[in-house]
């Protein structure tokens, strides 16, 4: 067997009378308070009440913009610098991704750019460098990396969305405490955190946060909340010590509410239409799955699925796939997009969760063949109903199609 083969999809020998059965769609239920009107206007306000007291006039600010797809991402990171102008300070952005992008500065000012946040955008200038500078040590001696550019800063300052986390379970899990670490880290910092266990994931990103604060470099953070619609329900600007800190375990907790789980026990086939890295940093997002295939870490109690197909992978990952190791089945137009330098690197940084993560799917030749091929080897009978559930991405889930085996 060639690679070439494999790219080209292996056909397999179905039997006659397989059928995919018929899906209706279904919607689901998923909490949905009051959206935020003006996103920019709100993150403006945020930061200028977090912030007076601690921006003095000429105060340079390094702001941290992520690769996650964030509704109103752009809005976001231009409220904020506009507020800290406001303030008297001097701000600019940088790629706040930790190994995205390929590991390189080119790389993720082009993942910023192909997300909307270009300088016109964001109206400041983005410096973007993958050096960075050991400011601290945690209390177990853990170097804490900084980018180059924002150590060079007076302050830095991650903007993010916070949610739960996909390698680990915490007080604090993705948010403005993961850019701080991670994604201001680039890759050493990333995987210093990533290469170990999620306890000790946990526990490496809490000490190097403490640490960071104690340097005084970390001005805040301003903090997105967002609905299982996708709409921006809370905009939140963080103080120094709110960073990891009790304020940010309590917007933790509530986002976790409002991530909505696929309210099926059992499902024999899971169809993903599309995947990446703008969806989750996983490319699927193992808290709407149950499969978080993390050494030390369990697994969702539900929903138990048997077998997974991913169709597509989106456009601004640049072909990193780290996490298609959680599909069984991809077919050859998915395969013959993968850049595997950028999902290699992304997987090597994520350490012992990259490993798995990063294993080859089954690839057959289109969208058919990979569902027939799901139904024909999820464990289900010959004859038996299929419970079978197809989403468009696992971000902002309102509503999804199911088999008639799961209609009751």
């Amino acid at each position: 067997m060639s690679w070439d083969q494999l790219v080209a999809g292996v056909e397999l020998p179905f039997p006659d009378g397989l059928t995919v059965p018929d899906l209706h769609p279904f919607p689901l239920e998923v909490p949905s308070p009051p959206g935020v009107h003006d996103i920019e206007a709100a993150a403006f306000t945020a930061a200028v009440d977090a912030f007076s007291d601690d921006v003095s006039a000429g105060m340079t600010v390094a702001v941290g913009a992520g690769s996650r797809g964030l509704t109103g991402r752009v809005e976001l990171v231009r409220g904020t610098v506009r507020a800290l102008r406001q303030l008297g300070a001097e701000p600019f952005v940088v790629p706040a991704m930790g190994s995205h992008g390929g590991a390189t500065a080119e790389g993720q000012r082009q993942m910023l750019h192909d997300l909307g946040m270009s300088e016109e955008a964001v109206d400041a200038e983005i410096r973007a460098t993958m050096d960075t500078v050991v400011v601290a040590h945690t209390s177990a001696g853990t170097p804490v990396h900084l980018d180059a550019n924002a150590a060079a800063a007076d302050r830095f300052l991650p903007v993010n969305r916070v949610k739960p986390h996909t390698c680990f379970k915490g007080p604090v899990e993705s948010g403005c405490m993961k850019m701080a670490v991670v994604g201001f880290g680039k890759q050493p910092g990333a995987a210093l955190v990533h290469t170990c266990g999620p306890i000790e994931m946990r526990d490496r990103l809490l000490d190097a946060c403490a640490a960071l604060r104690d340097t005084g470099r970390l001005l805040g953070g301003v903090a997105s909340i967002e609905a299982g619609t996708g709409e921006v329900v809370r905009v939140e600007g963080l103080r120094t010590n709110d960073v990891g800190g009790q304020y940010e375990h309590e917007l933790t907790e509530y986002a976790r509410t409002l991530v909505p789980p696929l309210p099926f026990d059992e499902i024999d086939v899971l169809v993903i239409e599309r995947g990446g890295k703008d969806i989750s940093g996983t490319t699927m997002d193992p808290n709407v799955t149950g499969r978080f295939w993390v050494p030390g870490l369990d697994d969702l109690d539900t929903p138990r699925v048997g077998a997974i197909v991913l169709l597509e992978l989106t456009e601004v990952s640049g072909g990193n796939a780290l996490g298609m190791g959680f599909a069984d089945f991809i077919p050859a137009s998915l395969a013959n997009r993968l850049d595997f330098r950028k999902t290699y690197i992304n997987c090597f940084t994520a350490g012992p969760a990259g490993m798995r993560r990063a294993r080859m799917p089954m690839v057959l030749p289109d969208e058919e063949s990979c569902i027939k091929a799901a139904v024909a080897m999820c464990g289900r009978g010959a004859g038996e109903p299929i419970r079978m559930v197809r989403i468009a991405s696992t971000l902002h889930l309102t509503e999804c199609r199911v088999s008639d085996a799961l209609l009751p």
